[in-house]
Order: structure tokens, then sequence, then C-alpha cells
């Protein structure tokens, strides 16, 4: 007889639930970071996907999003993604071959012709199958997105040609091939965690940087760099990475969510890098920085050395079918 008086009090204290709009299922949350700031290209990728993730789970999943570093670099985050202490980071490629060695001849500079051949690569059967290259590393790749043309900044010289790079002491991503192609500039590279940069750079510890014009807008890199040239040296992609086991514990239509929030988030990343690349000349004039249009073919051809060791590493064919992809 208790049993039935009991039964309309829990059916009332559930529709009352329901009512007050509370979730009927427990909410999962999960992190994602980035190194740069939230108003950036990376940022807006990372708000939408995870803006994406919860409309398509019907608000079940709830990504929690940190910016400028506050999880760590980029080599902590991607670390932290492998290990599984934390689940998201939309990171550049930049320490990515120290997990993923496969994904290293993406890197070599001056290897795409432009952002729409960079992106057909990635989008593509070539960038497809590095990506499954990540799964036995711990990871999911979700999608490949961008982090931009890289050009170079220093607070020295103005920097027209390969042979003004000499003896300039540059910050470079914690990452093999970019390392190796910069000493054949005659550069002094210094490997650092893209957090420490403004600092170093404010504080002389290194001459310049290199990065895209949206890295060089977001991090405000205009106060303390002066001189910035056009070399669009390497195309830099970037990758939205997700702890294998967490990826593998979702249900079949939640994989497919967060796959399709990926995509949603690429867009909306490649089309910020187009509107600051459109845009990011002007600005960084407007704030002081001296704009130089150098002889890229010029600087390619310093490279010549460098090459001949790509191509015993990662074999000439490899090579041409990146660049001669249409």
């Amino acid at each position: 007889m208790s049993f039935n008086r009991r039964t309309p009090l829990l059916a009332l204290a559930a529709a009352c639930a329901l009512a007050a709009g509370l979730p009927a299922q427990a909410q999962t949350a999960m992190r994602s970071s980035i190194s740069v700031a939230q108003n950036s290209h990376q940022g807006v990728g990372i708000d939408v996907f995870a803006k994406e993730v919860d409309k398509r789970t019907n608000g079940r999943i709830k990504i929690q999003n940190f910016y400028s570093g506050s999880l760590g670099g980029e080599l902590q985050s991607v670390e932290a993604v492998q290990l599984g202490t934390q689940e998201l980071t939309f990171t550049s490629t930049g320490p990515v071959p120290n997990f993923v060695p496969a994904a290293r001849i993406l890197d070599i500079p001056f290897l795409f012709r432009d952002k729409a051949h960079a992106r057909a690569v990635l989008d593509g059967p070539i960038g497809q199958d590095l990506l499954k290259e990540f799964e036995s590393k711990g990871f999911k790749a979700l999608a490949w997105g961008e982090n931009g043309v890289r050009h170079m900044t220093n607070s020295k010289r103005a920097v027209n040609a390969p042979d003004d790079l000499k003896g300039l002491k540059m910050r470079t991503m914690e990452n093999p091939v970019h390392i190796a192609a910069y000493k054949g500039f005659g550069i002094i590279p210094t490997p650092m965690a893209f957090p420490e940069v403004f600092t170093a750079l404010q504080q002389g510890t290194v001459d310049g940087q290199e990065n895209p014009l949206s890295v060089i807008m977001a991090a405000k890199f205009d106060q303390v760099q002066k001189h910035l040239s056009l070399t669009g040296h390497v195309y830099s992609p970037a990758v939205m990475l997700m702890n294998k086991a967490s990826f593998d514990k979702l249900s079949a239509a939640d994989k497919q969510a967060f796959l399709d929030a990926a995509k949603e988030a690429v867009k909306a990343n490649r089309a910020r890098v187009d509107e600051d690349d459109a845009k990011g000349v002007t600005e960084l004039r407007s704030k002081g920085m001296q704009v130089i249009e150098v002889d890229k073919a010029k600087f390619q051809a310093a490279l010549t050395p460098v090459y001949a060791e790509f191509e015993k590493q990662f074999g000439k064919a490899n090579i041409d079918k990146i660049r001669n992809f249409k």
C-alpha cells in the first residue's frame, strides 16, 4: 500500500525536475585548451567546437575551454591529452612530431604553394591518412585546422634577404624540422613554449620569432617587435586532438557529433585566418611595425642544402606527392 502512495510522488518529483529544466541525464564535462588568446583564429575554433558539441549532444556534453596557455604550452597540452589528464586540445603542429613522427613532413618550409593548396592536401587522402597515424599514439585526431602561413619578426634589423637572418637569435617551435631549416638560414634557433615568448622578446632573451599574422596580432607582438618580413616560409597546420580513450567511450552518435563539430570548428578557424591575413599587414603597420615584402624565391634557394637532407629523411617521392597535389 505504501508503495502505491509513493509512486505518484516519485512521478511528480520527476515531472517537477523536467519542468524546472533540470537535465534528465548526467552531464559530462571535458576540458580543451589553446596556447593563444581567446580572440584569435584558434579561439574561434574551440569556441565553435564547444557550442556545436553542446548542440549536437543536447547539452549532455559540455566542453570547458582554456585560453592563453593557462593549462600549459602546446607541448604540455598535447602530452596531457595523450595521458588523458585533459580530454582535448587545438594545437599547431609545432610539438606534434615529438608524438607522431609521421606528421613531420607537413612542416617542411615552402612545401605548399598557398593556403588553398595546403587545405586541399589536408582535407584529401594524404591528410586523412595522416590523421589515422595519431591513433596508435593515444590520440583521436578529429580534424586538421589551421595556424596559418608563418612570417618572421625581430627587433634588431630589417630582414630583406636570407643573409640578414644570420646570427639572429629566434624563438622557434619545439619542432625538429623547423629547427633544421632555420639553422640553414644561419639563425640561432631557440625552442621555447609559446606562453614564454612575449616576455623573452620583451627582455631581449631572443631577437625575434616567426608566426602567422593571426598569432602575431593575437599575441600583440607589435609591442615588442619592430620588423616584420613577409617570408611566408612555412604553412603551419593545426590539429584538433582528443584523448583516444575518451573518444572511444562515446556512443556512435556522440562520436559523429564530435567529428561534425570539429568540421564546423575548422570552417570558422580558417575563415578567421583569411580575415586576419587580409587585414593583418595594415593593422600591424598602424601599430608601428615596419613591414617588408621579400623575394620568397631567395629564401627558398637558401634552403637548398637543407632540402637535400629532407629528401633523405622523408623520401623525395613523398615530398613531391604533396608538392604536386591538385
